[in-house]
Formats: C-alpha cells, sequence, structure tokens
C-alpha cells in the first residue's frame, strides 16, 4: 500500500512539474495549464500527508 502511494505521489509531482514547466510555452492556456500543475503537486504533497498517516502510532 505505501509503495503504491508513493508512486502515486511521485508521479502526479513529477507531472505537476512538467505542466508548470510547460506552461510557458502554449500559447492562450498558459494559467490553465500552470494551475494544473499546481493542483497536482498539491495532491501528491497530500497523499503521504493524509493517507499514509504517521509512523511511530500516534
Amino acid at each position: 500500500m505505501n509503495v503504491v502511494a508513493f508512486l502515486i505521489a511521485m508521479g502526479l509531482f513529477v507531472f505537476g512539474m512538467w505542466l508548470m514547466g510547460t506552461a510557458p510555452h502554449l500559447a492562450g492556456v498558459e494559467a490553465i495549464v500552470f494551475f494544473a500543475g499546481i493542483i497536482c503537486v498539491s495532491l501528491a504533497m497530500a497523499i503521504p500527508m493524509n493517507l499514509l498517516g504517521r509512523r511511530d502510532g500516534v
């Protein structure tokens, strides 16, 4: 479970960074693509913080 969640989070993070990096090159939809990148990176950060929980059992 932890490995699958990590792989999904890492994939979302890399895809979000790629979206934010390519946004300036897309005429007319820069803001939409950049915002989608921010959403992907935010979801990638939320998965480990919320779904995986703490390791110390607290």
